[in-house]
């Protein structure tokens, strides 16, 4: 098992938190009866993940007083009537200040678990258990939470940290192949943004990952969690550096808003993001042409796609992109790389060479 800390120091207290990574820890209930400092726990799960495992979670909370919702599976559910829907639970369950929340599940579920810790009588403890790849490396890390709104993602969201993630790898057995996929587009960005080292260990093991190797997935995830950590605790509400992490996200996220959040999982239209923004580096004059290359490729090695919905258009990238966390004083903010591992936050980007990285991605004029 391997152990990393997310280090928050409060003005009051500690706020930081663990991460274990490891084989079979959904049966740790020592470790998850330590996070929880009432006696009443409310689980938050979907109906693909409890058949699955919601038995074993459960067992670690026999002394305490649980409840337990199932939510519909899907990035489509992830919205305010469903944030509604668990807030009621908590009302109707009687639970109190003192109670903490747990998210079972994949991005979605923690995002929404997290946000709803984070309202419920201004705010109470949660605990991120993370099924997914992608959540596992990403989302469940850093306190992020939020819920999508139709003119954007994650636009309506709170910063509220999770009191431990516990991450079992063992439970990837069961994850289908394309949210594997999916899920390793977020760790390619980790390399394309801070670590040319992990990126070129990942050309090179992209094989044994898509197989689902334990000793590779195992090395990925840390490594992953290893770099989030590190950025969150220099920039916990991304005032800065932690804007580096969205690499390819605002144009992913123009992709996810587009197709209504149905037809894209959020890794495969983050995929396409880093590829357009890689070409655009490139375009700059920043990012050599030849890792431009590389990234695309190492993305196209995953099977995930490298081009946009051929139905979005360059206006209505723009349009979704105009409607995002990353707009300030109405200047568009991307993320761009100066280098391989060396990602920066820029806001003077000439418009005209974004709309050639559309165009050159595939998307039409009009």
């Amino acid at each position: 098992m391997h152990r990393l800390a997310v280090q928050l120091p409060g003005e009051v207290h500690d706020r930081s938190y663990p991460i274990l990574i490891g084989a079979g820890l959904l049966d740790d209930a020592a470790t998850l009866r330590s996070w929880v400092s009432g006696r009443e726990v409310f689980i938050i799960t979907n109906t693909t993940v409890a058949p699955l495992y919601l038995s074993r979670v459960e067992a670690a909370f026999a002394d305490c007083r649980l409840g337990t919702l199932l939510l519909p599976d899907g990035e489509r559910h992830k919205h305010l009537g469903t944030l509604d829907r668990i807030i009621g639970a908590l009302l109707e369950g009687r639970h109190s200040r003192s109670t903490t929340l747990l998210a079972l599940g994949g991005g979605v579920i923690g995002d929404m678990t997290g946000f709803a810790a984070a309202c419920y009588q201004r705010g109470v403890d949660f605990i991120q258990i993370p099924t997914t790849l992608l959540a596992q490396v990403d989302s469940s890390i850093g306190g992020k939470t939020a819920v999508n709104h139709v003119l954007g993602k994650n636009m309506i969201g709170a910063f509220h940290q999770p009191r431990g993630v516990l991450i079992d790898t063992d439970v990837l057995s069961t994850l289908p192949a394309r949210e594997l996929a999916a899920g390793l587009a977020e760790v390619i960005k980790y390399g394309c943004i801070r670590d040319p080292g992990f990126f070129a260990w990942l050309e090179s093991n992209m094989p044994a990952l898509l197989a689902g190797d334990p000793a590779a997935l195992s090395h990925a995830i840390l490594r992953s969690c290893e770099t989030k950590a590190e950025v969150v605790a220099l920039d916990e509400r991304e005032s800065g550096l932690r804007a580096i992490l969205n690499y390819g996200h605002t144009f992913g996220h123009a992709i996810e808003t587009h197709t209504g959040y149905q037809s894209w999982l959020h890794g495969e239209a983050v995929a396409v993001g880093m590829v357009i923004a890689a070409e655009l580096s490139a375009a700059m004059g920043m990012l050599p042409a030849e890792d431009a290359a590389r990234i695309q490729a190492l993305v196209s090695a995953t099977g995930l796609p490298t081009a946009p919905p051929p139905d979005l258009s360059v206006s209505a990238f723009l349009d979704h992109m105009a409607v995002d966390k990353k707009v300030v004083n109405g200047r568009l903010r991307l993320i761009v790389l100066d280098g391989l591992g060396a990602a920066v936050v820029r806001d003077d980007i000439d418009h005209a060479m974004i709309v050639s990285a559309l165009q050159a991605a595939g998307a039409p004029h009009e």
